[in-house]
């Protein structure tokens, strides 16, 4: 058998003999993406940018036809979405899969630059809050993001921008069947009459679910109005969504996923998930006499969620939501070869959070309320990001950012420990009133150079922060009652090549190297402390090629390692874990697609994709003794107009058939896997009407 290094070293042999393969064909067409809104919430060229970054378009989202984020994501590399029950899932994104407060607080989840969720307030499954079936584009950042964002975005920033109103575009209506009862239906709007414009984008989803008493039921609007005055232009936007979810939970026992018995079954047909969120916003700019433009936006979020813990033993009941008010402010300037963004973000919330249980477990996880506390959360921030034109060849870039973080905790049930004075280790502490602030600042500085034209090179440094979340500081165990944690920090550095070769190829390389301190973890005690240490570096490979003819093929890849950099040792482990992988992180994943474009009668020509997914071994626990052997899949994916009006599209994932895990982890002392979905064939039909 092959050493892990001799399979990496082949791995990445092939990889390099599909990349130049690819880089010798020519073509005629322009791929690469030039614009981004991203980085400084305005439209910029974006290939000059030093700075990480994908997107994902309208049209790619309409052929991907995804069920779950999951199929969107891992078309850009340094990114999985791993997929859970349902619409759950836990983000990677230049990082192992997070889990807890640090597997959302790390990442910056935003509709049209508006984070999902309240920093301090997030959760995991954050991103079934967007309406992605029904975005205009997604973009990504990957590593600390620059000056216009703070706490959260460490590790990047996924920001779901809405569809703007498009001229003509009239009016459409899809329906979609695929196996286990799930059927979706989506309605599209677009109206523009003089300075006005409106968008609608409506979708639900019903799903009866793979496994055994399971599924979701789930609704999404966003609802968008542009308007451009002689003064100001005004862009507002009502975003909502719902979810009633029969979550299913782990199968249980060593690759339990490959069970005919064992794959369809649910252990917690009990287990359930509802939540809300309302996001509304309105951005008003204007252009002032000395050639600045001003924006200041106004917004309002409402979140609620309540779900059983079924990952728990215990399987207490949580229920949490927040109300947020927030402004932006920013300024816009170009003077000779400066240009600048200044701004300012404010925020108020109003978050709460309570956790009870029906039945005694214990006498350490009593029946009874564990939990029951309010928190009001202040934030504000100043920065500014700079970029200057050295010559027509190099570009500086930089920026720097203040922020300032307060929480003003109520603990609403009794102080002190949950469980009667009896009980051995009580795993429910409430923390008595208290008040909690943290200033952080980031700073980053980049490079960019044009070779030669439609090609740059670029070096980055940047750093990123996030503070910590209120269920860190105010949901302990008996034994801590103070949570004395940090802001967890990060450091960048990466280097970059992009272009394009004007012959149908464009490409998209980098390289980096990352440093996080700080990190929060829980330890052996069951206390939650700061002073954990990690180490991730990694190379990203985006290609993408057309032909002359009618076909193209891209390729997304990612080689990375994410360890453990020091001994600071989480809960559960008693051995030395520096140097070794942190679980749930694969050194090499990615996905290859091949498409075919025919000749059209109808206007859009009809395109057959094949899209194959690599997901490489990885460790289950710390001590890496467990791991997850991989999976290799295949997709299909078929559109076409039928008729001037209508069209089609067939969708048939996993179409080996393989039996795979979605993600794998160690619980309690046993092997836990989500499922992997068999074959399964979707199939869409499009109709479209009006003003043409």
């Amino acid at each position: 058998m092959s050493s892990p290094q001799v399979k990496s070293g082949m791995r990445l042999l092939a990889i390099a003999i599909a990349v130049t393969a690819t880089a010798t064909a020519t073509a005629a067409e322009q791929r690469l993406e030039q614009i981004l809104v991203s980085a400084k919430r305005i439209s910029e060229d974006a290939r000059r940018l030093p700075l990480a970054w994908s997107t994902v378009d309208e049209d790619d989202l309409a052929l991907i036809g995804h069920t779950h984020p999951n199929e969107i994501m891992q078309q850009i590399p340094g990114s999985w979405i791993s997929r859970g029950n349902g619409q759950e899932s836990l983000t990677a994104l230049r990082s192992p899969v997070l889990t807890g407060a640090g597997g959302c607080g790390s990442f910056f989840m935003a509709a049209d630059g508006i984070s999902l969720r309240a920093p301090g307030f997030c959760n995991v499954n954050q991103l079934f809050d967007a309406n992605i079936a029904q975005a205009g584009r997604i973009e990504v950042i990957k590593g600390p993001a620059g000056a216009t964002y703070g706490s959260n975005a460490m590790h990047g920033v996924i920001n779901v921008l809405s569809a703007e109103p498009k001229q003509g575009a009239g009016q459409q209506f899809a329906i979609e069947a695929g196996p286990d009862d799930y059927y979706r239906g989506k309605y599209r709007l677009d109206h523009v009459e003089g300075r006005h414009g409106i968008s609608l984008r409506l979708n639900g989803t019903t799903d009866g679910g793979y496994q055994d008493e399971s599924g979701f039921d789930q609704q999404k609007l966003t609802l968008r109005h542009d308007y451009d005055g002689d003064v100001w232009a005004f862009q507002s936007v009502v975003d909502a969504a719902n979810l009633n979810q029969e979550t299913a939970g782990f199968v249980q026992g060593f690759e339990a996923y490959a069970d005919d018995a064992l794959r369809r079954s649910n252990p917690n047909p009990e287990a359930y998930r509802d939540a809300w969120s309302l996001r509304m916003y309105s951005e008003a700019s204007r252009e002032l006499s000395n050639g600045q433009r001003l924006s200041i936006t106004p917004y309002l979020r409402r979140n609620r969620m309540v779900f059983l813990q079924h990952f728990l033993p215990w399987q207490s009941v949580e229920t949490n939501g927040h109300e947020s008010l927030g402004l932006r402010t920013t300024l816009h300037g170009e003077a000779d070869r400066l240009s600048w963004v200044a701004g300012t973000d404010l925020e108020y919330t109003d978050g709460w959070l309570r956790e009870d249980q029906e039945n005694d477990f214990s006498p350490n996880q009593p029946a009874g309320i564990h939990y029951d506390y309010e928190v009001k959360a202040s934030m504000a921030a100043a920065y500014t990001q700079l970029r200057y034109d050295l010559s027509e060849r190099w570009t500086l870039d930089g920026g720097v950012r203040l922020e300032y973080t307060h929480y003003d905790y109520d603990n609403l049930a009794a102080d002190g420990p949950a469980c009667a004075p009896t009980a051995s280790a009580c795993r429910f502490f409430r923390v008595a009133d208290r008040s909690d602030s943290f200033t952080d600042w980031s700073v980053n500085a980049g490079a960019s150079l044009q070779l030669r034209p439609d090609h740059y090179a670029y070096l980055r440094l940047a750093n990123g922060f996030r503070a910590p979340d209120t269920s860190e500081l105010y949901r302990l165990q008996s034994g801590q009652s103070v949570a004395e944690l940090d802001s967890e920090v990060i450091d960048n550095i990466e280097l970059g090549l992009r272009g394009d070769t004007g012959a149908g190829l464009s490409y998209d390389l980098s390289v980096y190297h990352m440093n996080k301190d700080e990190v929060i973890f829980q330890d052996a005690d069951r206390r939650n402390v700061s002073g954990a240490k990690t180490e991730h570096y990694g190379l990203e490979v985006s290609l993408d090629y057309r032909s002359p003819g009618p076909w193209y093929t891209r390729l997304d890849v990612t080689a990375a390692r994410h360890r453990y950099a020091n001994n600071a040792l989480p809960r559960g482990v008693n051995e030395s874990i520096d140097g070794n992988d942190i679980d749930t992180a694969p050194r090499l994943f990615g996905s290859a697609r091949f498409g075919w474009e025919f000749a059209s009668r109808h206007g859009t020509a009809p395109v057959a994709e094949l899209e194959w997914v690599y997901m490489d071994e990885y460790y289950l626990e710390p001590e890496n003794r467990f791991e997850y052997e991989g999976h290799s899949l295949l997709n299909l994916r078929i559109s076409s107009p039928l008729t001037p009006r209508l069209a089609a599209t067939v969708r048939i994932t996993n179409l080996l058939d393989e039996d795979y895990a979605e993600r794998a982890d160690i619980g309690f002392g046993e092997y836990r896997y989500f499922v992997g979905r068999p074959r399964s064939a979707f199939v869409e039909l499009r109709y479209s009407w009006g003003e043409g």
